[in-house]
């Protein structure tokens, strides 16, 4: 099959490797195959051709179907596409009534419909990917949901929180992730077939029966728009990117937790490798590689956007490299999910280590300001006067609880017996405002979570 009619001589070589997409775009065959069976049926049923030869088309495609499948279809580069490499061979097999199948659409409503139809699959891949790794956090917060750990700012311990609280944290990033490819599915479920080149068909085509056949919920209202949007590729990778940012932060903390210098959680055998020449080497690369993935996706978002950018109205052939960045950004998030959800929920804590690492640092210093606040000090009265209580600890080498409370009231009168009765408990329980880390809020978030995984709505 040749599209050269127009030409006086066949592209040159070099010209057919530089715009040939086979080699990537292969991978849509499943959608291109359903797209085109839907659209024939359609051409059957508004009789524009006729039902046998509509049914022998389906039966081949069907049967090129399995070909790919069984690994013995013959892709030609030359052919440029998936399409014209499906479409060929539907000739090969069946002659000029294959040639049928291409009436009343253009492959850029095709691909259009193919690439939408790939985008819905994914999001709906990767929602179930991004649950797996909740839920793998859910798993380990439940299973530690008592176990107080020191919170950080600025990686400085700053003041306890239940290390429940901490997992749930990221439990709440992934569940905005997975709110933003739900919206991302519903801008991709809208469906283009039927725009034709670029204006629409001449034939009494059913859109409407064509959406019903492929999925789809919506029917697109410009034919301009329909076959020249990649808003949803784009949504998708931007989507992407946050998750990766999100599994970033994550792994980022694993790594740092599972050093010798915090000795937090240890890394399961099966998600760690050795070192070529250090014996003793445990080295977390499952995590440190899903923080690198994650500069991959924002460049194929950047990929995405700059090659839009500058577009007019309506198909343009820069519309080819929107496949690759969408392809990688699904196969690098997909598998990055994969090997971390079990990564997670395999993960040993060192509540030993964790709790001890809690009772340093000061870290009731806010808890005792707020104590004088309670006495009718002014917050930033308080603050300036803990401040001093602790400098004068640190120089003394105490703790704030083994300081004499002689001294504390050198600092401020209104001090009495009751403020070393301060402890990580009473820390933690006086936080119980609404998403605070009071262990009854922390209880109340993990039941919550609980009900999301299982889709239930209060």
């Amino acid at each position: 099959m040749t599209l050269r009619g127009r030409f006086g001589k066949e592209m040159d070589d070099r010209a057919k490797a530089y715009t040939a997409s086979t080699h990537f775009d292969r991978r849509l065959y499943k959608h291109d195959i359903a797209s085109s069976i839907a659209h024939v049926r359609m051409l059957a049923k508004q009789g524009i051709i006729p039902e046998k030869d509509a049914e022998l088309i389906i039966m081949s495609l069907i049967s090129i179907r399995e070909e790919i499948e069984q690994g013995s279809f013959e892709f030609k580069e030359e052919l440029e596409d998936i399409h014209m490499n499906i479409e060929a061979r539907l000739v090969e097999k069946i002659g000029e009534v294959g040639a049928k199948l291409h009436t009343a659409r253009s492959r850029n409503d095709q691909v259009a419909t193919d690439m939408r139809l790939f985008t819905k699959e994914a999001i709906s891949e990767t929602v179930t990917g991004i649950k797996d790794l909740q839920r793998a956090l859910l798993h380990v917060a439940e299973d530690n949901k008592r176990l107080v750990m020191p919170g950080y700012t600025h990686m400085q311990r700053a003041q306890p929180v239940l290390f429940a609280h901490h997992l749930l944290a990221y439990f709440e990033m992934f569940q905005r992730d997975i709110e933003r490819f739900e919206q991302c599915y519903q801008r991709t479920d809208v469906m283009p077939l039927g725009s034709g080149a670029l204006a629409g068909v001449t034939y009494p085509i059913d859109r409407d029966f064509l959406a019903k056949e492929l999925g789809f919920s919506k029917v697109s209202t410009n034919s301009m728009d329909a076959v020249s949007d990649r808003d949803f590729v784009i949504e998708y990778i931007a989507a992407a990117g946050l998750t990766m940012m999100h599994i970033s932060r994550l792994t980022e903390e694993i790594i740092i937790w599972s050093t010798a210098e915090f000795g937090f959680v240890e890394i399961d055998d099966a998600f760690a490798t050795g070192s070529s020449i250090m014996p003793q080497k445990k080295n977390p690369d499952v995590a440190e590689l899903a923080r690198g993935k994650t500069g991959r996706v924002y460049g194929h978002l950047m990929s995405a956007l700059t090659t839009m950018k500058s577009l007019p109205l309506s198909y343009d052939r820069d519309m080819q490299e929107d496949k690759e960045c969408l392809f990688d950004a699904v196969d690098t998030l997909l598998s990055t999910l994969e090997a971390l959800a079990p990564t997670v929920a395999t993960l040993r804590v060192k509540a030993d280590r964790i709790s001890r690492a809690a009772e340093t640092d000061y870290m009731l210093a806010t808890d005792i300001a707020d104590y004088l606040v309670k006495k009718g000090i002014p917050f930033r009265q308080a603050h300036t006067i803990v401040s001093n209580l602790v400098r004068y600890a640190t120089d003394i080498g105490k703790a704030l609880h083994d300081v004499d409370l002689i001294d504390y009231r050198r600092f401020c009168p209104d001090f009495e017996n009751d403020v070393k009765s301060i402890t990580l408990e009473s820390s933690l329980a006086a936080r119980n405002c609404t998403g605070g880390t009071a262990p009854e809020e922390v209880e109340k978030a993990l039941a919550a979570a609980r009900k999301t995984l299982n889709g239930k709505k209060d």
